[in-house]
């Protein structure tokens, strides 16, 4: 009597069976091994929330092919069950349904690989009968020599909490660029373990850390901002570089965003002809002396300002009056 119980469910003839018939079901055999090394597709009820593939004995079935693409419309995340839970094989998965879900993979009551809406994975069915596994034959991929990706995005992590790295593996030094999960922040720093020493921190609302020593070939170019006059607001990491033309009397308000140690300047212009016009500081602003400096009064003219802040006040650090506007 004829069995199937090898891992692409080819029919086995007893000894001293089909005597005379045994070229056909030899070359159907061959053909099944065909169809295994091939592209199937196999489509899912419309919003299953559970589908069994059962390859077929000895004959065709899209189930047994090596590249096996699942089609159909999901509303919810579909568990695909691979049977017999006896086969032990590589097969690469693809996710065609529509509808924005996952399929997952499973063989038996063993681990799960979950394919996400459009994309393939290569899968390992472990065969192990009820408590057969499905793993992902990826994990832990090493490659020895030049890797190309030539899609327009590489996606690190699954979403969940955890860090995420790169490692440079280097001769006497590692380093690495990874997402601190934790921390939310994306960080450059030497070794293989994200957080150890850091060498540049990015946060969620882009602020860069570098606690070393910075070096650069050129000097920082820092955008100028236009603040309006009157009631002077001034973010001072927004506008670490601003300029006032003066068309009103204003006074400059206490600014926003400080951090200890933080340098600004501003620039104000006093109007070509239609001034001169007088300029206030809230009392967080000191200045040598504790003496308030008079705006230069002067049409076209213009003062230059420089202050760094100690941690309560931003303390005058450099002035330049009655300057020629350019």
């Amino acid at each position: 009597m004829a069995t199937y119980v090898n891992n692409l469910r080819l029919k086995e003839i007893a000894t001293g069976d089909e005597s005379g018939t045994w070229g056909t079901s030899t070359n159907t055999n061959l053909e099944l091994i065909g169809e295994a090394l091939g592209v199937g597709t196999e489509a899912i009820t419309t919003n299953a929330d559970t589908h069994t593939t059962t390859v077929a004995d000895g004959s065709t079935d899209a189930g047994r092919s090596m590249y096996l693409k699942y089609t159909g419309t999901l509303d919810s995340e579909c568990t695909i069950t691979i049977a017999p839970n006896t086969m032990k094989r590589v097969q690469i998965i693809e996710n065609a349904t529509s509808g924005s879900q996952n399929i997952v993979i499973s063989q038996g009551s063993g681990a799960n690989v979950t394919i996400a809406p459009g994309e393939v994975s290569v899968v390992q069915l472990d065969g192990a009968g009820s408590g057969a596994a499905v793993l992902d034959c990826f994990t832990d991929l090493a490659v020895t020599d030049s890797l190309s990706i030539n899609g327009t995005t590489l996606t690190i992590g699954d979403a969940t909490a955890e860090d995420t790295k790169i490692v440079f593996d280097g001769n006497a030094q590692d380093y690495y660029v990874g997402l601190d999960d934790s921390a939310d922040d994306l960080v450059i720093g030497l070794g293989s373990t994200v957080g150890t020493t850091p060498a540049i921190s990015i946060d969620e609302n882009q602020n860069v850390t570098m606690p070393q020593i910075v070096t650069a070939s050129t000097s920082a170019n820092i955008t100028q901002v236009a603040l309006t006059d009157g009631t002077v607001s001034w973010d001072a990491k927004a506008a670490a570089n601003a300029f006032l033309l003066l068309e009103e009397n204003s006074t400059i308000s206490a600014p926003t965003n400080n951090v200890e140690g933080a340098i600004i300047s501003i620039e104000v212009a006093q109007h070509s002809s239609s001034g001169p016009y007088t300029l206030a500081w809230n009392a967080v602003f000191e200045f040598v002396g504790d003496v308030t400096p008079t705006m230069t009064a002067t049409d076209a003219k213009t003062d230059i300002y420089t202050f760094r802040y100690n941690g309560s006040k931003w303390q005058n650090i450099g002035i330049s009056q009655n300057l020629t506007q350019s």
